[in-house]
């Protein structure tokens, strides 16, 4: 008998919000938003076990379901049905415009993959994942501008076993916050079968444009060369040497660090969880390359930090990039996971006690390599403060939850453990070579502080 193909597409589609409730309108991206105007995606998969289910019932009730919801959800968060328009001059700002008609792509699949295999915590080849998440949001040009869309969806059975939900959107469309309030709302519609449960518990996003700075012509100008010339964003696609694995730090592990770090460095402006976990995981990955300078980098929340702080429902980017720049040297001594500390820790101090503030009407990525060009630069997708793993459609709490678009840039993820809020899940994606040098290196590390 011959085998199944990995993915069969059963249905292109497009899910528009409800008829007559979204008038035409446009959204200007704001300072925060135009600092990803070129950058990659953002792709998220959420994996869903249901050991009986059938095509069948995929078809007939799961599909229609998440179509229903997501559009009755698009009535409220009317840009993730819109399209990105930017503008060959900065004369004209960005902005992401709905008009009637506007909607969202939604791809209907079946794989032939191994749904235990994929959610899994092990090293798993990165490619098979691709196949589980929209394609990339290809840019048209149109007579005076170029157009893009920001959103789309593609929901992927695994007969007997669950079904997966992946989801690609323009990086200017959103932060993490504002995708995980999105989210909220799509499940919760999902679940109830209405609006009212989000309407009476939920928050509706805020649309107000808060965040603009007189400067922003000038970092608009910085990028817009590349869409003047019809941007595409880069595909992730096979074949791949990669894999991605997850690693848990439990609540125990944490403290540990953070007291050694302490300890070791009782002058040190900030010990949190995060830093530490950060610090350990990018000494680890420095010893397991053999890179000669290396930069790492992660966002910063912004609304309740800028003066006078703005609304948590804020609608588009409202984050800031924190960085730091080691020699590999520095890293991958025996006081490697220290002096990563003491950088991050020392960075993010500056940057929350800075007395001009966050943010400052200049290009935030100025003299990011003054120290010369990095071999390797990471960074951190996501915040273990937004709750990911609560994202329950009516079928239960995902069992896996992957940020697909770390693999542009062998990133690393962070979230609250499905487990335990106290825990810590991190994703790695490297190459097959790195990877099999990093697992013993964390390993081990990781028993002196148990």
């Amino acid at each position: 008998m011959a085998s199944l193909p990995i993915l069969t597409i059963l249905e292109h589609s497009h899910v528009s919000p409800p008829p007559a409730t979204v008038p035409d309108r446009s959204l200007p991206l704001a300072f925060f938003d135009i600092l990803w105007l070129t950058l990659t995606p953002v792709q998220n998969l959420f994996f869903y076990e249901l050991p009986d289910v059938t095509k069948t019932h995929f078809i007939e009730t799961i599909v229609p379901n998440l179509k229903q919801s997501l559009s009755i959800t698009l009535q409220h968060f009317f840009p993730f049905s819109g399209n990105l328009i930017v503008f060959p001059t900065a004369t004209r700002k960005p902005e992401i415009r709905y008009v009637d008609g506007d909607s969202v792509a939604f791809t209907v699949a079946e794989s032939a993959l191994d749904f235990d295999d994929l959610t899994g915590n092990h090293p798993r080849d990165c490619g098979k994942f691709y196949r589980l998440i929209p394609l990339s949001l290809e840019s048209t040009k149109e007579s005076d501008h170029v157009k893009t869309p920001v959103f789309s969806v593609q929901v992927t059975l695994f007969p007997n076993s669950g079904f997966s939900v992946g989801m690609t959107n323009h990086h200017s469309l959103g932060d993490a916050t504002t995708r995980f309030c999105f989210l909220k709302a799509w499940t919760s519609i999902a679940r109830s079968g209405t609006d009212e449960s989000f309407l009476a518990n939920g928050t509706l996003p805020v649309f107000d444009r808060l965040v603009n700075y007189p400067k922003i012509d000038e970092i608009y100008l910085k990028n817009i060369e590349a869409f003047s010339k019809e941007y595409q964003p880069p595909p992730l696609s096979e074949p791949t040497d990669k894999v991605r694995a997850t690693f848990i730090v439990t609540r125990t592990v944490l403290n540990r660090l953070k007291k050694w770090v302490s300890t070791q460095l009782p002058t040190i402006p900030y010990v949190s969880s995060f830093t530490v976990a950060c610090a350990y995981m990018w000494s680890c990955i420095a010893k397991s390359r053999n890179d000669e300078l290396e930069i790492f980098g992660f966002t910063i929340d912004c609304r309740a930090r800028i003066d006078p702080p703005i609304p948590a429902a804020y609608f588009g980017n409202c984050v800031t990039m924190c960085t730091a720049t080691a020699k590999t040297t520095l890293l991958t001594g025996d006081e490697g996971f220290l002096n990563a500390a003491k950088l991050l820790g020392e960075e993010l101090h500056k940057m929350l006690t800075d007395k001009d503030g966050l943010v400052k009407e200049k290009w935030p990525f100025e003299g990011l390599f003054a120290q010369g060009i990095p071999t390797t630069a990471m960074g951190v997708a996501g915040t273990p403060k937004l709750r990911f793993y609560d994202m329950d459609f009516g079928w239960g709490k995902p069992k896996k939850h992957e940020t697909i678009s770390i693999d542009y840039n062998d990133s690393i993820s962070l979230s609250a453990c499905k487990e335990s809020n106290d825990d810590l899940e991190i994703g790695v994606c490297l190459s097959a070579t790195e990877m099999e040098a990093f697992v013993p290196i964390f390993k081990e590390g990781l028993e002196a502080y148990v």
